[in-house]
């Protein structure tokens, strides 16, 4: 008995255990079977209600990059998406995170309201441009990733249009504030701008053609195994 409580310890270290563990939540995270989306969909509401603090919000970052807009629905549940995760102070890390979301989410490809939650941080950290510059400094790739989210066919009072063109107009504020860089951020960012709302002009006229290829979020998305309809 002494030889196998001695044998179960070195296979089963804690660093081992914790492997497995982390092997189970990133299955249920990745959302691809109905078991795992009602799993995180029960997790999602187990973090709503212990609280979102400047300590546990990686993870609420991480359930953003689920594909599935339930788990997000649960996540929420009654807070307005834009103001989700205003109470936390704005760091290099929440903003850079939001913009390389914002870079792997094609057009269209994300739950409106996922969108919604990254923009709403944003506008946060960039209310005033040069303080949220100092946070992370701001690249056209940034810049053109955002403005890639901009729907056309909408109007400018659609929320996530609203939202960008918020962002965008903030971020070309930075024009004459300092160095050549934050020159070319100001102009990329009325250079989207202008176009989004010229009707003679497109949008890959501004933006790289490559990065406005449009998805659909619904189409991969699994559902859980009760979906009911308001």
């Amino acid at each position: 008995m002494a030889q196998l409580d001695e044998f179960n310890k070195e296979v089963w270290s804690d660093q081992s255990i914790f492997r497995v563990e982390n092997h189970i939540i990133n299955n249920i995270f990745a959302c691809r079977t109905t078991d795992a989306v009602e799993a995180a969909i029960t997790y999602s509401a187990f973090l709503r209600k212990s609280g979102l603090t400047n300590e546990n919000y990686p993870l609420f970052l991480k359930l953003l990059e689920m594909d599935n807009h339930f788990v997000i629905d649960s996540l929420l549940g009654a807070t307005d998406p834009f103001l989700f995760l205003t109470p936390i102070q704005p760091t290099k890390h929440l903003v850079s995170t939001c913009f390389r979301l914002l870079t792997n989410w094609h057009p269209g490809g994300i739950y409106p309201k996922t969108l919604a939650i990254v923009l709403g941080a944003l506008q946060a950290a960039y209310s005033y441009a040069k303080d949220g510059y100092k946070i992370h400094k701001v690249a056209i790739n940034d810049v053109n990733n955002l403005g890639k989210h901009l729907n056309k066919e909408k109007g400018q009072d659609e929320s996530v249009n609203r939202a960008i063109l918020d962002i965008l107009d903030r971020l070309s504020s930075l024009e004459g504030q300092g160095d050549d860089e934050m020159e070319l951020i100001a102009r990329q960012c009325n250079i989207i701008r202008g176009n989004y709302f010229d009707k003679r002009r497109k949008m890959e006229d501004a933006i790289p053609q490559v990065l406005l290829v449009k998805s659909d979020y619904l189409v991969k998305e699994v559902l859980p195994a009760n979906v009911f309809e308001d």
